[in-house]
């Protein structure tokens, strides 16, 4: 069975269609990129397909209990906000100190758990947004321009680091380029 299935959506902010008659099918395992130019909707697509957008046209079916571990584009963080990537991978209650050892593990980072987030580089930011991705046991793994910012050997590092990830997971990739 297929992980998400859309179905001729379209997707609109106001008077402005962002996409139009986007069709497409995530299965088990699939690495799938998404590229085009900026401003082409391909942010729309992941918050779409995510549900923090909903199409105006169409349909999106997602697999029962289909767990999505998202990395969006950018995350800002108030640098003033004194917090540690053990409590940001906490932020959303119930998860243990072992588990986000483990995604920290998994994301290539486990030493940075008593780091401040706002003393992290930007591989390193990347990294942790991975690893709060991965908390969920992810069927499928949603990143949003996650090299953005990286220089060359980080973009190489972070792609294959993915890769581990998903041969290790069994997880889908939907990545957007």
């Amino acid at each position: 069975m297929s992980l998400i299935t859309v179905d001729n959506i379209s997707v609109g902010y106001g008077a402005n269609t962002v996409l139009r008659n986007v069709s497409l099918t995530i299965e088990p395992g699939e690495i799938l990129t998404v590229v085009g130019p900026n401003g082409s909707g391909k942010t729309t697509l992941l918050r779409a397909l995510i549900g923090a957008v909903r199409p105006a046209k169409g349909q999106i079916k997602h697999a029962a209990d289909l767990r999505i571990g998202y990395v969006p584009q950018k995350l800002h963080i108030d640098p003033t906000l004194p917090m540690t990537v053990e409590r940001c991978l906490r932020l959303t209650g119930g998860t243990s100190r072992a588990a986000c050892a483990q995604a920290l593990e998994q994301a290539g980072v486990p030493a940075l758990s008593k780091r401040q987030m706002s003393d992290l580089s930007g591989g390193q930011f990347q990294r942790v947004l991975l690893a709060r991705a991965l908390l969920s046991d992810p069927e499928i793994l949603v990143l949003d321009e996650p090299t953005q910012g990286l220089d060359q050997h980080g973009i190489s590092d972070f792609y294959a680091l993915i890769a581990r990830v998903r041969e290790a997971l069994g997880c889908a990739v939907l990545m957007v380029s």
